[in-house]
C-alpha cells in the first residue's frame, strides 16, 4: 500500500531534497508540498495524505498551529493524516506542545536519509516516533519548564489500570524502550507490547507519545523522578 506524503517547509531546497528522497521509494508517493503552515493546511485538505512532514518554524502559520488545524478538522472533514514534525534541535521549544496537539512524533531535519524514510513508514503505520533518548530529553524539558501536573481527572483514569499496566506506563514515561521494559519487569517483549496496547486502549490514548504526556499530567511521573 502506497504511503501518501506532503512536505510543509519554508525552505525550497529542503522540500525538494525530501521529495526526491521519498519519491524514490517504491511504497511512498509525494502528493504535495507547501511553503508555509497556512498553505500546508490547504494542501492537506485537498491531497488527503497519510503523513504530513511539518516544519516547526514557518511564516504565515507555524507548524504547531498548522498541525492543530490538520489534526482537528472542521465538521464534515473526516480525513485525518499523521503529522511528523521536523525540528532543527533535538528538543525544540514546540515539541511538547506538538505532541499535545496530536503530532505522532518528531524528527531532526539533519537526520540520515534512511531515518527519514523509516520515520515516514513508522508514523504511517500508526506508531509514535519518539525514541527513548528523545523521550528522556522531553521529560527533562517538561520537568524544568512546566507547572505541577493536575492530578484530578487524569489521575482518576489511572484507577482503571492494573498494577502491572501502571508499571509499564511509568516505564514508558521514563523513556525506556520495550526491550528495556521487558528486562526491568522480567517479561517477554511481546508481553510488554500487549500491556502497552491495553494501557493505550483503557486510557483512550493514540500512541506512546500521548502516553508520556498523560503520565506527566496525571502525576504518575513527577519532575525530577525520570
Amino acid at each position: 500500500m502506497t504511503i501518501r506524503v506532503i512536505i510543509v517547509d519554508d525552505q525550497a531546497m529542503v522540500r525538494a531534497g525530501f521529495a526526491a528522497l521519498l519519491a524514490a521509494q517504491p511504497d511512498i508517493d509525494v502528493v504535495g508540498e507547501a511553503p508555509d503552515g497556512r498553505r500546508g493546511v490547504e494542501v492537506a485538505r485537498s491531497a488527503h495524505p497519510d503523513v504530513v512532514l511539518m516544519d516547526v518554524r514557518m511564516p504565515e502559520l507555524d507548524g504547531l498551529a498548522a498541525a492543530r488545524e490538520i489534526l482537528r478538522p472542521p465538521a464534515g472533514v473526516t480525513h485525518r493524516p499523521k503529522v511528523l514534525m521536523l525540528t532543527t534541535f533535538d528538543v525544540d521549544d514546540y515539541v511538547y506542545e506538538a505532541l499535545r496537539a496530536g503530532a505522532s512524533g518528531f524528527l531532526l531535519k539533519d537526520a540520515p536519509p534512511a531515518d527519514l524514510i523509516a520515520a515516514v513508514r513508522v508514523v504511517a503505520a500508526g506508531e509514535a516516533l519518539l525514541a527513548p533518548s528523545v523521550t528522556r530529553r522531553l521529560i527533562a524539558d517538561f520537568a524544568a519548564s512546566r507547572p505541577a501536573p493536575r492530578r484530578d481527572t487524569a489521575a482518576l483514569r489511572l484507577n482503571g489500570l492494573t498494577p502491572r499496566e501502571t508499571e509499564v506506563l511509568e516505564l514508558i514515561a521514563r523513556g525506556l524502550s520495550n526491550q528495556e521494559i521487558a528486562e526491568s519487569l522480567v517479561l517477554a517483549e511481546q508481553t510488554v507490547k500487549t500491556h502497552i496496547g491495553r494501557v493505550l486502549a483503557k486510557l483512550d490514548l493514540r500512541d506512546r507519545a500521548q502516553a508520556v504526556v498523560f503520565a506527566y499530567e496525571s502525576g504518575l511521573v513527577t519532575p525530577g523522578s525520570a
